[in-house]
């Protein structure tokens, strides 16, 4: 019974830790200071720019922001994110397909006649980390 109840407990303890990296995001370069910042962190190629594993909103003080996304787990990941001025909760777009308010990734990773892809913007996060991610409007 002693041993089982120490296998327990590593492996608890293995899963508690697993989960305790911490992902700080400022972003510079803003027009002003109205509206929001929406900063999604995304854990997949196949979800990139779809459906994001955290999100965060935050307000814009002296044209930047800085939000910090907690026990995050080992994993590959990116970042996107966009200048909601009109606080309308969208990335709003000019016929459909070029956007209207300021967006950046990860590794200021850029797009070519479309959005930036996933190999550009991603990032490892790995054994405890406390990363710092700077992008620039």
């Amino acid at each position: 019974m002693q041993t089982v109840l120490t296998h327990l407990i590593l492996l608890l303890t293995a899963f508690a830790l697993q989960a305790q990296n911490n992902i700080k995001v400022t972003i510079t370069g803003f027009n002003n200071n109205e509206g929001k910042a929406m900063v999604g962190l995304y854990d997949s190629e196949e979800t990139f720019l779809k459906k994001e594993y955290k999100a965060i909103k935050t307000d814009i003080k002296s044209n930047q922001a800085t939000v910090e996304f907690t026990n995050v787990p080992d994993g590959n990941y990116a970042i996107s994110m966009f200048h909601d001025e009109n606080e309308n909760g969208e990335l709003d777009m000019f016929m459909g397909f070029y956007p209207k308010e300021p967006y950046a990734c990860s590794n200021n990773a850029k797009g070519m006649f479309g959005p930036p892809k996933w190999k550009d913007a991603v990032f490892t996060v790995t054994e405890n980390t406390n990363k710092k991610i700077e992008i620039n409007l």
